[in-house]
């Protein structure tokens, strides 16, 4: 395999410190993390789960709160997800039927009449909201001094929200990159017609970084859905006015889509935070949910919304193929060599590369 030339970019104030390929970074474990639906995860029932190399086993009593354990049985290793719920809410492996509390302790091994006989198992900081399961994966002391976010406007009336969960085969700072830049809307044609992205502007602090766009139609048909929820626009072949603004904004973890009106009326909001998965962390869980503003006549809404999944579902397809196929030259070049331009993605890529934690196999690279 061949060297990488091209480092991870590093702010300047980092001074000597070393520089990491990108795609070696793991996700800083010391933030909530979305695991589950909720709705998966059903009463006096375990479920399997992961977040990057880890097994994780969801439990939810009849009665209180739901629950994370490692998933493997400290006895001999077997998965706790299939194991069996009691009535008092633990998890009875299903091997030996080893009993396990929601802290990770051992309250029984049945054929022993003794206390103090089974080892525990590490319990992970557990929360449920907005229809998600999210464990705190880092540092048990610090989770009640990190919030749990907020996700788009679930729970709120006046949107219809809908969830999506793609998994994909690539390091999820390739997710970032894509929704950040939208630059690449020639990728999507097919599906949007001619647009262009108009740059409008940008911010960025120690987490996050934020840009907004406008987007000029050149030609071809508005999509359906499109027209459906945020009127129809004319290309009548002068420059056209602002009439949305969109904000994709990273703040770590995390990361955003808001859709404003020329009102400053938010529209649409999208929220998604992506899941590692393996060892090395090159396969990512998407957990994202999409809120759209319902119009005066809702019905219009609940008429576009079928459209509008399908659409959305096209649109991110020909993302995932992208993305993976960066994934799968960073595989075969050894590397990341992205010669990087738009100084929004350069930005991303610092907060990123020093929000994270180089993983076991990163070494630094060479200072050019």
């Amino acid at each position: 395999m061949q060297q990488a030339t091209t480092a991870t970019e590093q702010p300047a104030e980092q001074g000597n410190a070393p520089r990491y390929d990108l795609r070696q970074i793991d996700v800083d474990p010391n933030f909530w993390y979305p695991v589950a639906w909720s709705a998966k995860v059903r009463k006096g029932k375990a479920f399997a789960a992961r977040f990057a190399g880890h097994p994780i086993a969801l439990i939810r009593p009849e009665y209180g709160p739901v629950y994370a354990l490692e998933d493997r049985c400290a006895h001999r290793q077997v998965p706790l997800s299939k194991g069996v719920v009691d009535d008092k809410g633990c998890v009875k492996c299903c091997y030996h039927g080893w009993a396990f509390d929601q802290q990770g302790k051992c309250v029984t091994v049945p054929y022993l009449n003794k206390e103090g006989v089974g080892r525990p198992v590490k319990a992970y900081p557990c929360r449920e909201k907005s229809g998600l399961i999210f464990i705190f994966p880092g540092d048990p002391d610090l989770a009640d001094k990190v919030p749990v976010p907020d996700i788009a406007q679930v729970g709120n009336p006046e949107y219809k929200t809908r969830q999506f969960s793609p998994r994909l085969k690539c390091h999820y700072t390739f997710m970032h990159e894509n929704l950040m830049d939208m630059n690449h809307q020639f990728l999507h044609r097919r599906q949007m017609g001619s647009i262009t992205a108009r740059f409008l502007g940008q911010d960025k602090g120690e987490n996050f970084m934020e840009a907004r766009y406008s987007f000029a139609r050149k030609g071809g048909n508005q999509p359906l859905a499109e027209a459906l929820i945020f009127g129809k626009h004319h290309d009548d072949g002068r420059e056209q006015p602002v009439e949305e603004v969109v904000s994709i904004r990273t703040t770590y973890p995390y990361q955003t889509l808001q859709i404003h009106d020329k009102d400053g009326d938010l529209i649409m909001d999208l929220w998604a935070c992506y899941l590692p998965l393996g060892e090395t962390q090159q396969v990512t869980q998407a957990f994202g949910l999409l809120s759209v503003k319902k119009p005066k006549w809702t019905f219009l809404l609940d008429i576009a919304w079928p459209v509008l999944g399908l659409f959305t579902h096209r649109i991110f397809e020909e993302d995932r193929e992208i993305v993976e196929m960066e994934q799968n030259a960073w595989r075969e070049l050894g590397g990341d060599h992205n010669v990087e331009v738009f100084p929004v993605v350069k930005s991303l890529r610092e907060l990123l590369a020093r929000s994270g934690v180089p993983n076991r196999y990163a070494k630094p690279l060479k200072q050019d």
